[in-house]
């Protein structure tokens, strides 16, 4: 493992570097079926967006961006955050791309977000971490639910894809909600 920052029993996050854009990151964002479900792939993400993007994370005071890698091959499979992280009022917005398809389907993006959130809780002290994501996207929306986030509300024609609008469904979750799910399931 290099520079691991919070790790679980198959999983690593580490900060993301330059080194990621030798793989297959820039693509991920660029990938049809990776991108289906969220806002990416609405203009051609470049190599020099994600420098951009890896240099803002390393600066940013308000969002913490990591890398998700798994342990067995040190294989980065993936990104994961807190962004819009407030303070004051104890609270941040979730959000995960698993970019590599042949790890779908293993459990790895509920692995990774049990991780962080519990993170975001205990070591950050938030008290709610939310998510918004498009109302077709059903593998966001079951992980919302797994985690114990509520549905919140709907924005309507939020945005705009691929010749259509699409709905976006906000899901949030309280501190004591996720504590409560989890105290009994061994996590």
């Amino acid at each position: 493992m290099k520079n691991p920052f919070i790790e679980s029993e198959r999983l690593y996050f580490r900060p993301l570097d330059f080194n990621d854009l030798n793989g297959n990151y820039v693509n991920w964002l660029n990938d049809e079926d990776v991108s289906k479900g969220n806002s990416h792939r609405i203009m051609p993400y470049t190599l020099d967006l994600a420098k951009s993007y890896i240099e803002n994370a390393y600066v940013s005071t308000d969002k913490l961006i990591l890398a998700i890698v798994l342990k067995e091959n040190d294989i980065h499979i993936g990104n994961i955050s807190l962004q819009s992280i407030n303070y004051l009022h104890q609270n941040a917005e979730f959000a995960i791309l698993l970019g590599e398809k042949k790890y779908w389907g293993k459990g790895y993006s509920k692995e990774a977000s049990y991780l962080l959130v519990k993170f975001g809780f205990q070591t950050l002290n938030l008290n709610r971490i939310f998510c918004g994501t498009f109302s077709e996207n059903m593998p966001m929306i079951k992980l919302a639910e797994y985690l114990g986030m509520k549905k919140e509300g709907l924005r309507r024609n939020a945005f705009y894809k691929n010749g259509k609008f699409i709905d976006i469904v906000e899901f949030g979750l309280l501190k004591q909600e996720f504590f409560a799910k989890f105290q009994n399931e061994g996590k």
